[in-house]
């Protein structure tokens, strides 16, 4: 599980275990730093959970939930573990956990590197990518 900052695209919290119970799923949003609005997908096991902010549910549409989407399918696409699970997967939860943590550390540079090379340059091709910072 994934909580994702749009402003910056990056990754806020992770978690990983074997169920998607609304507990845990509070304990992320409760150690997570707070915010106005909160969004997610219209998966029901998020309305059990009380959000700081505003809270809303998008059953309909992916324009609240694209950020962290393509986050996830960034994880998908650099971690083995979590693309196919009858080649690659993880024989340890916490070994799972740890390779998430690592990838969020890396992502969070890159786009905070991102963010700053954006800001002082006008256009084109960033000079580095993800890869530079695993």
């Amino acid at each position: 599980m994934t909580m994702v900052s749009r402003e910056l695209r990056q990754i806020v919290r992770v978690d990983a275990a074997f169920d998607k119970s609304p507990e845990r799923i509070q304990a992320i949003v409760d150690s997570a730093p707070w915010v106005a609005v909160y969004f997610s997908d219209g998966w029901s096991g998020y309305k059990d959970v009380v959000y700081p902010g505003k809270y809303t549910q998008n059953f309909h549409n992916k324009k609240d939930t694209f950020t962290v989407e393509g986050v996830n399918a960034d994880l998908r696409c650099c971690i083995p573990i979590l693309a196919r699970r009858s080649r690659c997967f993880a024989r340890k939860l916490e070994m799972l956990y740890a390779v998430v943590a690592l990838f969020a550390e890396a992502y969070n540079a890159f786009g905070e590197a991102k963010y700053r090379w954006r800001a002082s340059h006008e256009c084109g091709e960033l000079p580095f990518g993800l890869v530079d910072f695993l």
